[in-house]
């Protein structure tokens, strides 16, 4: 892939909705465009979690880490951010992924996505505020299941 079709694909992506054009350019070069083949794994679940991939062609598996050989828990096609967290947090990844027919990915390792964090603290500050209001979303919608299994017990 080019260059400038890789910060087309980034300019895509919601989670990095607060880079510039010119910010993205800067972490497209300094990424890794890597490809996969069909049955091949990006990440097993347990690995440590130290980048996101962006599928940029292809589609890739992503399967319970209890049992990584049946079928996936979802599927995922270009356009998509694989490991988003781990570009911020040590971790493990929770599931594992794997190429469906020949992959096209854009790594981007924790190092790269942190360092233009700190140089660009306005970057980190909309990314907070977004992933706060996500992580109310979250919790919201947990509350209602808990409300709901709640009423299920009382009957």
């Amino acid at each position: 892939m080019s260059l400038e079709s890789d910060v087309r694909l980034l300019q895509e992506l919601p989670f990095l909705a607060e880079f510039t054009e010119d910010k993205l350019r800067l972490l497209a070069f300094s990424a890794e465009n890597r490809t996969f083949r069909d049955g091949q794994r990006l990440f097993a679940a347990g690995d440590r979690a130290d980048s996101g991939f962006v599928v940029a062609s292809g589609d890739v598996a992503l399967h319970d880490a209890d049992d990584p050989d049946g079928a996936p828990l979802e599927t995922v096609g270009p356009g998509t951010l694989i490991g988003e967290m781990a570009l911020i947090v040590d971790g493990v990844r929770p599931v594992t992924a794997v190429a469906v027919g020949p992959v096209s990915t854009i790594q981007i390792r924790r190092v790269l996505f942190r360092r233009m964090l700190q140089e660009y603290p306005e970057i980190a500050e909309g990314l907070k505020v977004r992933i706060a209001a996500r992580l109310a979303e979250t919790s919201a919608a947990l509350q209602a299941v808990r409300d709901r299994l709640d009423a299920l017990d009382d009957l």
